[in-house]
C-alpha cells in the first residue's frame, strides 16, 4: 500500500485525522507528532520526517509560523527571502533525494481581528498571501502542484470555519479541509 506523509503546522494536525479516515485502505498516512513549525524547522526535519521514509507522496505547508510577527514589529519570525530559500531547499532536497510526488499546500487564511485579540503576537492576511506568492512561485518552477486550501476555506466561508483565535479551524473547518487534502492525494496513489 502506498505510503502518504503529511507535513505542516497545527492546521496539519487539525485535518490530519479526517486525511487518514478517508484514505484507509488506500495509503498508510504518516505524520510527526510535533507541529512543523516554521520553513526552517520543516528544513532541519526533512531528514528525519521525509528523506528517511520516502514516501509515494509528501503534502507539505509552512508559512503560518513564518510570518509571526510581536507586537508592533515589522519583522516575521522568517523573512521572506529566507522562505524563499527554505522552501527551494525543501523542494530541491525532496525531488532530488527521494521519488514522493510533492504536492505543496497553501497556508490558510486568518481573521486578523480575532487573532490579534487572543494571542501574544500577530498574524496579517496581506503575509499569508504574500508567502502564499512566494510559495507558488517555487512550486510551479518545478512543476509540483498546488493545494490551494486558503480558496478552499475563502470559498467556503473563512469567519464562520475558523474558530475563536483567528487561525485554526471549527471541526467543521478541519473536515473541509481533510477532505480536499484527501482527494487531492487520491489523484497520485
Amino acid at each position: 500500500m502506498d505510503s502518504v506523509t503529511l507535513i505542516g503546522d497545527s492546521i496539519r494536525m487539525g485535518y490530519q485525522q479526517a486525511v487518514a479516515e478517508e484514505l484507509e485502505g488506500k495509503a498508510v498516512v504518516w505524520c510527526p507528532q510535533e507541529n512543523g513549525g516554521t520553513s526552517s524547522n520543516v528544513l532541519a526535519h526533512l531528514d528525519e520526517w521525509v528523506i528517511s521514509r520516502p514516501p509515494r507522496v509528501v503534502h507539505i505547508n509552512a508559512g503560518l509560523h513564518d510570518i509571526k510577527k510581536e507586537f508592533n514589529s515589522r519583522n516575521p519570525a522568517v523573512p521572506r527571502d529566507r522562505y524563499r530559500a527554505n522552501i527551494q531547499k525543501i523542494f530541491h532536497r525532496i525531488e532530488n533525494e527521494t521519488e514522493a510526488i510533492v504536492i505543496w499546500c497553501a497556508t490558510t487564511p486568518v481573521n486578523e481581528t480575532r487573532h490579534h485579540a487572543v494571542k501574544a503576537f500577530d498574524r496579517f492576511e496581506s503575509d499569508v498571501l504574500a508567502y502564499n506568492r512566494i510559495a507558488a512561485e517555487e512550486a510551479n518552477r518545478r512543476g509540483i502542484r498546488i493545494n490551494y486550501l486558503y480558496e478552499v476555506v475563502m470559498g467556503a466561508g473563512r469567519d464562520e470555519l475558523l474558530d475563536g483565535d483567528g487561525v485554526h479551524f471549527t471541526p467543521e473547518g478541519y473536515r473541509l479541509l481533510g477532505s480536499n487534502v484527501a482527494r487531492i492525494i487520491l489523484e497520485y496513489l
